[in-house]
């Protein structure tokens, strides 16, 4: 593998840890969106990856939760059926942010190796001169 491979592969885990970040984000602001009983929950999303031609890694398509959700019963919000009733997002605010400490992480490790790989470059320009 050469260094050029190295950034490259870097690059794809970078810009697939910065996606991951993203709907990380967006689920744990919806983690207590509230709708009605008739209505959908809002469904957390899920990235699907695979690995891409010559290395790396790339988004294949986004999953997402259930729409049924949790039905909550809070009889004083707005939302609420006449039994008292909403619902809820079935995400997991544990999971989310394990989550999202998973991808920071990755995101810095790859942010590591492309640093890594452009000092490798810069030294072998450096021996030319």
């Amino acid at each position: 593998m050469s260094a050029f491979d190295a950034l490259r592969i870097a690059n794809s885990s970078l810009g697939v840890h910065q996606t991951w970040l993203d709907t990380l984000a967006t689920n744990i602001a919806n983690v207590n969106t509230v709708s009605a009983t008739d209505q959908d929950a809002f469904q957390a999303q899920m990235l699907m990856l695979r690995s891409s031609e010559g290395g790396g890694v790339e988004v294949s398509g986004v999953a997402e939760t259930s729409a049924e959700g949790r039905v909550v019963h809070d009889p004083s919000h707005p939302l609420a059926d006449e039994d008292g009733y909403v619902r809820t997002p079935d995400t997991d605010m544990n999971s989310q942010m394990s989550q999202l400490i998973m991808a920071q992480r990755g995101y810095q490790a790859s942010v590591s190796v492309t640093k890594t790989a452009q000092d490798a470059y810069t030294s072998a320009l450096q021996i030319g001169k």
